[in-house]
């Protein structure tokens, strides 16, 4: 089970960019394919588009919400579980 909660904006390199470079295999083939969660406080129309346009599978929108966020975390790792066996 692997899963990455990617911050959309980061210091040296933004979640977006990093993403993308993860998507080519530029962290490993191994990683290519990892479950990416963008965690984000940008919230408006639009952004979780941008996130699932540049190959993130999912969307959360800070503050967080706990029911919400468990929700998505357990159910991306139960897809996880279901392709590797």
């Amino acid at each position: 089970m692997q899963l990455v909660l990617m911050d959309g904006q980061m210091p040296i390199l933004d979640g977006y960019k990093a993403t993308e470079l993860i998507r080519r295999g530029e962290a490993g083939e191994l990683m290519a394919e990892v479950t990416i969660i963008a965690m984000t406080a940008d919230a408006m129309e639009g952004d979780r588009e941008a996130c699932l346009k540049v190959g993130m599978d999912d969307f959360i929108s800070k503050p967080i919400d706990k029911a919400a966020f468990l929700h998505k975390v357990m159910y991306w790792l139960e897809q996880t579980d279901l392709d590797v066996s």
